[in-house]
């Protein structure tokens, strides 16, 4: 077998550049697809802890206020 060109090396190399290039693409096309979902996950849980967050709050103010009441009773146990 003969000795590869210096041209033969480098269209070798050049090639195994663009498959290199076309992976590192693909893969980047699917990392940006997964940001995109963990975003839209995380928006989705943000908005779910918010609600909640809200219910939450409607809950406590509906609870009566314990420092303007005073207990029945505790005015003997002293």
């Amino acid at each position: 077998m003969a000795e590869p060109t210096p041209f033969d090396q480098i269209s070798e190399r050049v090639e195994r550049l663009l498959l290199r290039h076309e992976e590192l693409q693909r893969t980047n096309a699917l990392l940006l697809d997964q940001v995109q979902a963990l975003q839209a996950e995380r928006d989705s849980l943000k908005s779910r802890l918010h609600a909640a967050r809200a219910r939450i709050d409607a809950l406590l103010d509906r609870l009566p206020d314990t420092d303007s009441a005073s207990p029945a009773g505790q005015e003997g146990k002293q």
